[in-house]
């Protein structure tokens, strides 16, 4: 970055956050935002309220109360990030991605904190856990949304409750839950993707499947060996032969399988056994160039029916097993409930299924350049707020690098 653009980035930043003016009723506010996104995007090592309101000439008490209890609308800040993301950043060919991310906490005062996996230390750990869902769109990434997950202790635990502020509508809920909830609004903020992906957590869940596709969402969904349906549509009944009508007793209920229909199987079982698998020579894929070099699978692939909750098959899905090249042992299995054709080729079913890394990109800038893990509040709504504020300094960050990148091509 040459000197002209480093002196034009603070003009950038202060027109930035003008957009969101409007969610404060007060000059005050305004400028704690300024302060607050101007200490995440400096050179300081640590990005917590004291260096940051320090380094802005703000006392440290008075930019702690502007996330703790100064009244703003930081729902309405999340909202008109995600307007920006679709009015000016959207790509037929976006990704949505549904990840969390966890952050290590001592004590037990935080909000929702509780010993639980955290991913970053690759253990059960003393943390609290965010459900985000992210945005990418080639060059351009974003973190779209973000949520405290509340574990089943804290929920009927009025007191603890009560000391870390969770508002009594917020109820406990399951992480696909809550992602399902953010995609719900990501909509209606007119956020649109060419498809949805996440790992096999979320891809297990009927509930959360079904969910997107009552969205009218497509998604390549990673899931687990165990995740169970058919290769062959099975037999349904969708109503009593003559000869159930005539029976005592009990009316089995209607559609069902027919008695003679195969039972779901496991995935990993249907690609070792079936024979539509077996028949299959693997076809390799380019994945994308990795940090190491190309990312190259095999891969196999045919329709696919999923058991739904109530124990019958979907609509036509694709079941894909991808193993890794240079580890055979390493395999994948990608649901999807998009079937290949001239304007979805399978190569772009496997770079959506495959296409993560972005939003752990987003995580890793967070916290190691913005400080998106550096928050010493505890409350519920603190918490929530210097989320949002966070994905707006990495928004705005990813504006910045975008427009570098494609300055760096066209003058190629």
């Amino acid at each position: 970055m040459d000197v002209k653009t480093i002196a034009t980035v603070g003009k950038r930043l202060k027109r930035f956050l003008g957009r969101f003016s409007d969610c404060f009723n007060r000059s005050e506010p305004r400028e704690h935002l300024a302060t607050y996104v101007s200490g995440q995007v400096s050179e300081l090592q640590r990005k917590s309220v004291e260096p940051m309101a320090l380094k802005g000439g703000t006392p440290p008490r008075t930019l702690q109360r502007f996330l703790e209890s100064v009244r703003w609308d930081e729902q309405r800040l999340r909202d008109k990030m995600q307007w920006v993301v679709a009015a000016e950043h959207g790509h037929p060919k976006a990704v949505g991605i549904v990840d969390e991310s966890a952050v290590p906490k001592c004590g037990k005062h935080t909000a929702c904190v509780d010993r639980q996996w955290c991913g970053n230390k690759g253990k059960v750990d003393n943390c609290v856990v965010g459900v985000h869902t992210g945005y990418v769109a080639e060059e351009f990434q974003s973190i779209l949304d973000s949520e405290l997950y509340m574990p089943e202790s804290w929920a009927g635990d009025l007191p603890r409750r009560r000391l870390a502020h969770i508002p009594d509508e917020v109820q406990f809920r399951t992480k696909p839950e809550i992602a399902l909830g953010q995609v719900a609004r990501a909509l209606e903020n007119g956020v649109r993707v060419s498809a949805w992906t996440f790992d096999a957590f979320y891809g297990r869940s009927s509930e959360f499947l079904d969910g997107l596709q009552r969205l009218g969402q497509n998604y390549v969904a990673e899931v687990p060996a165990d995740f169970t349906g058919w290769i062959e549509h099975p037999q349904i009944l969708l109503r009593p032969t003559p000869q159930e009508l005539r029976k005592r007793g009990p009316k089995r209920k209607f559609p069902r399988l027919a008695k003679k229909a195969l039972p779901a199987s496991e995935v990993r079982n249907l690609v070792k056994f079936s024979p539509t698998f077996q028949k299959q020579q693997w076809q390799r894929f380019h994945i994308k160039e990795g940090e190491k070099g190309p990312l190259v699978w095999e891969v196999k692939h045919a329709c696919f029916y999923r058991k739904l909750q109530n124990g019958l098959p979907s609509q036509p899905h694709y079941l894909m097993v991808a193993r890794n090249v240079l580890d055979p042992k390493e395999k994948k299995y990608f649901v999807s409930n998009q079937q290949p054709s001239p304007d979805v080729p399978l190569e772009s079913l496997l770079r959506v299924g495959f296409s993560r890394h972005p939003i752990e990109d987003c995580f890793r800038e967070g916290k190691n350049e913005l400080g998106m893990d550096h928050f010493e509040v505890r409350g519920w709504g603190a918490i929530h707020r210097h989320f949002f504020i966070s994905q707006l300094s990495h928004l705005f960050c990813s504006r910045v690098q975008q427009e570098l990148q494609t300055g760096k091509k066209n003058e190629q």
